[in-house]
């Protein structure tokens, strides 16, 4: 069985579909929640899936420093290391280089960096990037790029973009023919229209099996955001899955699905969890505030997961005070728990052409705010 997407509905701009892989249908729009160093923190990979996940994301950057793509390998692979039987995407590890790594020097080769574990020297490059994911088993593959941080100025956007396009190529070249294997090119270019077309184009040109729009989230705004979303994804293939990498909050995900994207991550509903920060249809709820002390409702009487079926409020809020294991784990299933029920609503809307209505309601009742203190 070969990679495929079929885009089932739209409603706008918005979409709803199916991407197929050998490990199993990925329905868009899709949220993967994050599984940095081969776990989604808190989570059995059962409850996960639980939740409603068709994929997970791994990441390149921590797993060729720890435990090493090598021995993941020699071990199986990815999904059998994790238990996680679905499909999985692994990114490139150029944003971690650019952000985490120490004493990092940029060539047209590649990034050399220390790491930020026990300072050992590494080089990564596209080649290097395409190798590991393989050693890992990956379902999905990201093209190395290089993410600058925003605000940069016109010429700096434009030669990473440039010199990401060339990386895309070497991409290409390195991951070969991989049947039942994805390969996504990133398209980069700031805030700028047509620096975005330049690497459009360049990405069509070399063929993708599905197309990212990389370089946003990191620091430039909502607005700003939203801006080059108006226009990014129309620029890449209509038939192919458009992934927005590192979004968001809701809001930023049922904004993002409006303009034309298919899938999302991002680690915040799984960190929120760990620091007492709780999504729920009217909004965020800060379990750590003494109003909860005494509450016996759940957090969300609408919502069926173990945290808010099992537990009160006054509960969660103790076991979080008191630095309970259990506070993360129910709210970090809680929280992932609120994300796939968010893409499932979109998905049912898109399909009916209500989507406009659906995002109406869902901006009308986070506007109401957190319930009554009792």
């Amino acid at each position: 069985m070969r990679f495929s997407f079929d885009l089932q509905a739209t409603d706008g701009r918005a979409r709803t579909g199916v991407i197929s892989t050998p490990r199993g249908d990925i329905r868009t729009p899709a949220f993967m929640p994050v599984g940095t160093a081969a776990t989604v923190k808190a989570m059995l990979p059962a409850s996960v899936r639980q939740t409603g996940a068709d994929i997970l994301l791994g990441n390149t950057y921590h797993l060729m420093l720890r435990p090493t793509a090598e021995r993941i390998d020699r071990l199986g692979g990815l999904h059998r290391f994790m238990d996680w039987d679905g499909p999985i995407l692994t990114d490139s590890g150029g944003f971690q280089v650019m952000s985490l790594a120490a004493l990092r020097k940029l060539t047209e080769e590649g990034v050399s960096f220390k790491s930020h574990i026990d300072g050992s020297r590494h080089m990564l490059t596209p080649e290097r990037s395409m190798e590991i994911q393989r050693l890992l088993g990956s379902d999905i593959v990201m093209c190395f790029d290089e993410c600058p941080a925003l605000p940069a100025d016109r010429a700096a956007i434009e030669k990473s973009m440039q010199l990401s396009m060339r990386w895309a190529a070497r991409s290409k070249d390195a991951f070969g023919d991989r049947p039942g294997h994805a390969l996504f090119g990133i398209q980069q270019g700031g805030l700028e229209e047509d620096l975005r077309a330049e690497s459009a184009a360049a990405l069509r040109e070399i063929e993708f099996d599905g197309y990212a729009v990389g370089g946003l989230a990191v620091g430039e705004g909502q607005a700003a955001m939203f801006g080059c979303l108006d226009y990014a994804p129309e620029q890449l293939p209509r038939d192919k899955p458009r992934y927005l990498m590192g979004v968001g909050k809701p809001d930023d995900i049922v904004g993002a699905v409006a303009r034309g994207i298919d899938m999302m991550d991002c680690v915040l509903p799984s960190r929120s969890g760990r620091t007492g920060q709780v999504f729920t249809r009217r909004g965020v709820v800060n379990i750590k505030n003494a109003r909860h002390a005494d509450d016996p409702r759940p957090l969300d009487e609408q919502c069926s997961c173990p945290a808010c079926r099992s537990y009160s409020r006054a509960y969660l809020h103790h076991v979080f005070r008191s630095q309970e294991i259990i506070s993360s784990m129910l709210l970090t299933w809680h929280n992932l728990h609120y994300y796939q029920e968010l893409m499932a609503g979109m998905r049912s809307a898109i399909a009916q052409g209500t989507f406009d209505q659906w995002t109406s309601g869902f901006m009308a009742e986070r506007a109401l705010g957190d319930i009554e203190p009792i």
